[in-house]
């Protein structure tokens, strides 16, 4: 027999037995055993990750908890509809329960979103952006987060269509707006034109990731990592902690350049313009010894090459690579200044001068003038 059947069969007949009040203190137990619920479960998953050295259990700690306090009392004064409908009438609880479900509705949806965040957090310690060697990491993180976003608004959009769905009133309303549609969705669409190109921009980065958090790039003549992107606009990080904010649809239609495509790996130069009289052997065995005493060197490339040639100097390429361009930089400027120093202490003539050529002097009233 149906809950709502025996409670009948017993109280039925018991008309003194129909109170709204009593029908609210039901109400009131079943959200306080739902609270009670509540704090068990949560004492359960406390004490599981106090227990384990997982991510996992501290994220949905951190995430889940303020939707479940919603969504414990409000399942469970749910569940006590037959109780409701013997105290309360068939007519009333249908009510309640129509309210009851869209409330079940908005907090389901608000806890399948921290979810999300939940799995973030699960990608970003798996795939750690922080080491040395982060292509994988960076890629996945990329993805996962404008996929993230992509799938928020989806929960968002699907959300309102239920409640829609599930209410005589709001169902006119919206076969009123969609008899309209034709006109509003041309205004609506031109008007969104750009936006919807930028979300349609962040799922193609999304897949073909030209570029991916904290790649290199250097973009309107700014050099820096890339630290967020979303579905409208990507922010880079300059060197020297400004933030240039640019529309995602920025890095489809204009050239940038991106250090980190492939690697994480970049070669360093310093250029030194010298005289004509300098010892390129010597600056090689000095910068080889340079590199080989510095932290920043990843032992690969190492090398000095004239690239150039004036009619007063010559130009001297120093060539080193490192792991990253942030090693890279800080090897170019150790690398330049101790150049610079061992030319002035060994080879000061070799730094630029100027030459002149006096081929004769002529008597011109009494001064002398060189020709």
């Amino acid at each position: 027999m149906p809950p709502q059947m025996a409670f009948e069969a017993v109280f039925g007949s018991l008309g003194e037995w129909r109170d709204p009040a009593l029908g609210g203190g039901i109400a009131v137990l079943a959200a306080l055993l739902g609270w009670l619920l509540y704090r068990l479960f949560w004492r359960i998953v406390r004490r599981v990750a106090r227990s384990t050295d997982t991510v996992l259990d501290d994220s949905v700690l951190a995430h889940c908890r303020l939707p479940t306090l919603a969504l414990f009392p409000l399942t469970a004064i749910y569940a006590a509809r037959p109780l409701l409908a013997v105290r309360l009438g068939a007519a009333p609880t249908a009510h309640v329960a129509s309210l009851l479900e869209i409330l079940l509705t908005l907090s389901a949806a608000w806890l399948t979103i921290r979810l999300l965040s939940v799995a973030e957090d699960v990608v970003a310690r798996r795939f750690d952006v922080s080491v040395s060697d982060n292509l994988r990491a960076r890629a996945v993180q990329t993805q996962f987060r404008i996929i993230r976003r992509i799938v928020t608004v989806a929960i968002g959009l699907f959300t309102v269509a239920i409640l829609l769905a599930g209410s005589e009133n709001f169902r006119e309303l919206g076969t009123g707006i969609l008899a309209s549609a034709g006109l509003v969705g041309l205004v609506v669409g031109f008007a969104a034109q750009k936006t919807l190109g930028n979300l349609i921009a962040g799922i193609q980065i999304a897949i073909t990731q030209p570029i991916r958090l904290d790649d290199v790039v250097i973009v309107e003549g700014e050099w820096g990592w890339i630290e967020e992107i979303t579905l409208t606009y990507v922010v880079v990080r300059v060197w020297d902690l400004r933030r240039v904010v640019l529309p995602i649809g920025y890095f489809l239609e204009k050239p940038f350049q991106n250090w980190t495509r492939r690697s994480a790996d970049i070669l360093g130069t310093v250029y030194l313009h010298l005289d004509y009289t300098t010892p390129v052997d010597a600056i090689r065995a000095e910068l080889q010894r340079i590199v080989e005493q510095s932290s920043h060197w990843d032992g690969k490339v190492c090398g000095v090459q004239v690239t150039g040639a004036s009619e007063q100097t010559i130009e001297v390429r120093a060539l080193v690579s490192a792991s990253d361009s942030g090693r890279a930089w800080d090897l170019r400027c150790e690398v330049r200044e101790q150049l610079i120093e061992f030319l002035q202490c060994n080879h000061p003539d070799c730094l630029p001068r100027l030459r002149a050529s006096v081929h004769g002097v002529v008597e011109d009233s009494g001064l002398p003038r060189a020709l």
